[in-house]
């Protein structure tokens, strides 16, 4: 297989069919990169040129992973990360890996949890450039008024994830501040 480096790093990529449009799905050696969507601006996340690869393990075990998402049979997805961003950015993205199913946060929670409580502004700029959309939930990050707010994967996307994973019930709100 022939493979493109960047500085850095090779990646792959494999397309998958899902619920919420064709998904590129993105890898390296160290884990996955990102779940790109069909219409996503090629300025949101920034890898180097990829090379398909359909038999990648990483992107096999990410679309198993989602499939099973997306049909109602997981609830916590366990696969290694390779975030490619600013420390900042990757603080913000392990704050969202850590909300849990059917649970939703505010922009401001996030700031508080990361320890950056002003930094709302910030954290909603690093929730937008999530590159691994739905396995790092930024679909479960909402306005401090419990609206629904912009999402790479369009807003209708977000509510759909969103209302997949209550069950079709009311998405209960647990705030940060009760849990501590």
């Amino acid at each position: 297989m022939k493979t493109i480096k960047d500085k850095h790093k090779t990646y792959s990529y494999k397309t998958m069919k899902s619920p919420v449009g064709r998904l590129k799905l993105v890898a390296s050696e160290r884990g996955l990169a990102a779940i790109l969507w069909e219409n996503d601006d090629p300025k949101r996340v920034r890898l180097a040129p990829l090379m398909e690869d359909k038999n990648h393990p990483v992107l096999l075990e990410a679309e198993r992973q989602l499939n099973h998402y997306f049909a109602g049979k997981l609830k916590k997805f366990s696969l290694k990360f390779d975030f490619a961003g600013t420390e900042f950015q990757k603080q913000v993205w392990r704050a969202l890996a850590a909300i849990p199913f059917g649970e939703t946060r505010s922009y401001g929670e996030i700031a508080r949890q990361i320890g950056r409580p002003k930094a709302v502004r910030a954290v909603g700029a690093a929730n937008g450039r999530n590159p691994i959309s739905i396995i790092v939930p930024c679909h479960r990050v909402i306005g401090a008024n419990g609206k629904l707010t912009g999402f790479a994967g369009g807003l209708e996307t977000k509510a759909f994830l969103l209302k997949t994973e209550s069950g079709n019930k009311h998405l209960q709100r647990r705030s940060m501040d009760a849990v501590a």
